[in-house]
């Protein structure tokens, strides 16, 4: 997996910040209660000590994906102007051809997405067919549920 991931500079911070925190404040805490659950005695049939364990190996292994993603970052640099095209870090106002509302998205990178509130990761299905269209363009896109039509009606850049 040597795919770069682009992020910009507040999102690069806010996962690594949730790294340092799993390191030093959660891993701790699930060290204590391995151990708590070690001087129970027999390890076989100690419950606590097998779910504490496993919470530590989850635990592990999101820290993983997390300090890999880290290390595949490339912070790029927001434009303040646009030219219509839509590129990272754009706000893509756009209309639905099937229900006729408009939705509004923006592009954001790794860790900086929440659907709900329309933020996108560029990496996924919806921004990748809208990447590089200008506004007017009708696009097409597959995504999970099917296939999206939709116009482009603006693309600007706001703080996010």
């Amino acid at each position: 997996m040597s795919d770069r991931i682009p992020m910009t500079q507040s999102g690069y911070e806010k996962l690594r910040a949730e790294v340092e925190n799993m390191n030093s404040v959660e891993m701790p805490k699930i060290a204590a209660r391995v151990a708590a659950a070690r001087s129970e005695g027999d390890l076989s049939e100690n419950a606590e000590y097998h779910g504490a364990r496993e919470s530590q190996g989850m635990m592990q292994a999101k820290i993983n994906l997390l300090a890999d993603k880290l290390a595949r970052a490339v912070i790029v640099e927001r434009p303040k102007e646009t030219n219509g095209e839509v590129v990272f870090g754009a706000t893509v106002v756009v209309k639905d051809l099937k229900f006729g509302d408009e939705e509004i998205y923006v592009l954001v990178g790794a860790g900086e997405e929440d659907f709900d509130a329309g933020r996108i990761n560029v990496a996924s299905p919806l921004a990748q067919g809208l990447l590089g269209r200008k506004v007017g363009e009708t696009v097409a896109i597959d995504v999970p549920a099917g296939t999206m039509r939709m116009e482009i009606l603006e693309v600007r850049f706001e703080d996010i």
